[in-house]
């Protein structure tokens, strides 16, 4: 089957554009009913039945070989000797990555304190102050993911997080190798061999073994996804992370193969990932299609990629590039690529994307490993309320109020008036007691 006959292709002429368009928009958003109950009965299990049922679904879902909890937690020495055993090119990569990682947070931690001091002599703040205990979801399945990993904890532990708590599905050997000396550089306090939706209520709720955590990072499969939104409220998390997604706006400049291969590289996490290309200009379109033949002919995960295409894809002409940036805005991606001249200029019209990649060179594939910005962003149309992880995920507001003596007097009359008219009696006598 040829790109053109997998990948559906909207015409912004086209009298059905915007209903087309709308259920593109809408496919992102549903949500499976039995999912849910799974996931809620996953849960309420792992919160009933503590370590008992974590084995149980790690035996069910990943590892029917494991017999014993202690099994599949990573001493920080067993992280430690799986870098040590790196190939020096393996190293260099995590390396670089790491540092790059590190040295962005680090120079985008903004002012933890901001004080006001106000005209009669009170001092008014409002400080953040990093979370105590952070858990970090790593997904596995089809690949194993190190790049999340540094991706999420350097920044927590650029926050001041205390205690880090890694959980991922049992994997390869070779590619649990990448992800303990991920952990190592990452300077990751506990790991644990426990991936889906039974790892992230034991972040939430504990259990015998795994203390609970303040909030859950990371993004996830669908049923990953589900059980952050249902433990929400119990626990902090950090946005809704699901299927990855790319929205790629291009001119007729951009180069046809680099369009066809960042869509690729999109599709190829999972057969829920979406790719979608933007462009005013039907010859692009009709090149990035026939780029596509060549490299599904050759990529090894032509499989999934095509699969992806199939249920989620699409190669989209809008009448000019300010109506595909606006295209852009409906749809918020996770990923925004801008394959344009001036891309630079086109900033400012950007109201909702969780990343943006400013011209042809910034691949999305960049952002993805070492650019140094995290890669775990909103997804699903949630960039529009929604911020790509940071150090402040993982930091805490609260204010701090210390008023002197005077102060205090000259606002209780008012404070006191207010009270009144709320109806709270002792709210009004405890300002004016502090009158002078």
């Amino acid at each position: 089957m040829s790109a053109r006959q997998l990948i559906r292709r909207l015409d912004a002429d086209d009298a059905d554009f915007e209903a087309s368009l709308d259920a593109l928009l809408r496919n992102r958003t549903l949500r499976d009913s039995q999912l849910v109950a799974s996931v809620s009965e996953i849960i309420a299990r792992v919160v009933k039945h503590g370590d008992r049922a974590l084995l149980e679904f790690t035996q069910a879902f990943d590892a029917p070989e494991v017999t014993c909890l202690d099994a599949l937690e990573v001493s920080r020495e067993a992280q430690e000797a799986a870098y040590r055993s790196l190939t020096p090119e393996l190293k260099t990569v995590l390396d670089t990555a790491s540092a790059r990682i590190r040295a962005f947070h680090e120079a985008t931690r903004g002012d933890d304190r901001k004080i006001h001091e106000d005209a009669l002599g009170n001092t008014l703040m409002r400080e953040c102050v990093p979370l105590s205990r952070v858990g970090v979801y790593v997904p596995g399945g089809q690949a194993t993911y190190p790049s999340t990993l540094l991706m999420t904890a350097i920044p927590a532990r650029v926050a001041g997080v205390e205690h880090i708590v890694v959980t991922s599905p049992p994997t390869t050997p070779e590619q649990d190798m990448l992800l303990l000396a991920a952990a190592h550089l990452a300077e990751v306090d506990e790991f644990w061999r426990l991936g889906g939706a039974q790892a992230i209520a034991a972040l939430a709720y504990g259990t015998e073994r795994i203390g609970r955590v303040d909030l859950i990072a990371g993004p996830g499969s669908a049923r990953v996804t589900e059980a952050k939104r249902q433990v929400s409220g119990d626990v902090g998390i950090d946005l809704i992370a699901g299927p990855s997604e790319v929205l790629i706006v291009a001119d007729a400049d951009a180069p046809a193969d680099w369009l066809a291969l960042d869509l690729c590289a999109q599709a190829e996490h999972d057969a829920d990932a979406q790719a979608i290309l933007v462009t005013p200009n039907a010859v692009l379109a009709d090149s990035v299609s026939q780029a596509l033949d060549r490299h599904l002919g050759t990529l090894k995960r032509s499989r999934l990629i095509k699969a992806s295409f199939q249920a989620h894809g699409a190669l989209i002409r809008s009448r000019d590039i300010a109506h595909a940036i606006d295209i852009a805005n409906r749809f918020a991606p996770e990923h925004l690529s801008l394959c344009v001249a001036d891309a630079k200029t086109w900033l400012p019209r950007i109201a909702h994307a969780g990343a943006v990649f400013l011209g042809s060179p910034s691949s999305e594939v960049f952002g993805d490993y070492l650019a140094g910005p995290s890669h775990v962003l909103p997804t699903s149309g949630s960039a529009r309320f929604n911020s790509a992880l940071g150090v402040e995920t993982f930091t805490k507001a609260r204010s701090v109020v210390s008023l002197t003596p005077e102060g205090a007097s000259r606002l209780a009359h008012t404070a006191a008036n207010f009270a009144e008219c709320e109806g709270l009696e002792a709210h009004a006598l405890a300002a004016i007691a502090r009158r002078q």
